[in-house]
């Protein structure tokens, strides 16, 4: 069990830095949630998007371990993985500005890239943390799909995120986390 957990946050942690870095910062778009809040701060502040998932993550993770004990400890090991890859992965940004030939391309390939990692993840009851994690538990309270809880706060992260960042373009941002939400929704366990 424990090998096939470490398994599946490797390959969710390589897809989800594999679809920042290489599709999604080499255009200044953003994802929603934990994520999309990262590359906010990544963007204005030039913080490591990893690092600042962690930060963004930290409150989440304090309400998972007083109220859903499972999810923080399904939860953490996704986080501290996830974001050590993300920017381990970083460099992948200066292959993604010469290969990646338009926003559309990127927005649409990181988001199914990210949507993977997360919807496998997701499948076995793991997280990166941040909004994921809290959408997990909301859908197990409200028995909904998190990939659908996931899209709704996502969507609300891109738009803020867009009036706060003049390089970002909420459209294409959008079709990013329709791309996310979509891939998720379609990979994420039925609750």
């Amino acid at each position: 069990m424990f090998l096939q957990k470490s398994l599946i946050i490797f390959i969710g942690s390589i897809l989800i830095a594999i679809g920042i870095n290489f599709f999604i910062v080499p255009y200044h778009l953003l994802d929603g949630g934990a994520i999309g809040i990262s590359l906010i701060i990544h963007y204005l502040f030039n913080v490591k998007v990893g690092i600042a998932i962690i930060c963004v993550s930290l409150p989440i993770f304090l309400i998972a371990w007083m109220n859903y004990r499972t999810f923080f400890y399904n939860g953490i090991h996704g986080l501290l993985f996830s974001s050590v890859i993300i920017d381990f992965l970083y460099p992948l940004h200066i292959a993604g500005q010469k290969l990646i030939t338009n926003e559309l391309a990127g927005a649409i390939s990181g988001g199914i890239f990210v949507g993977l990692g997360i919807g496998l993840m997701l499948r076995s009851d793991i997280t990166i943390g941040g909004t994921d994690l809290l959408a997990q538990m909301i859908s197990k309270v409200l028995h909904i799909n998190p990939g659908l809880g996931i899209l709704s706060i996502d969507i609300l992260v891109v738009v803020f995120g867009s009036l706060l960042v003049d390089s970002v373009s909420l459209l294409y941002s959008c079709i990013t986390v329709l791309s996310v939400g979509i891939t998720t929704t379609l990979l994420a366990k039925k609750y």
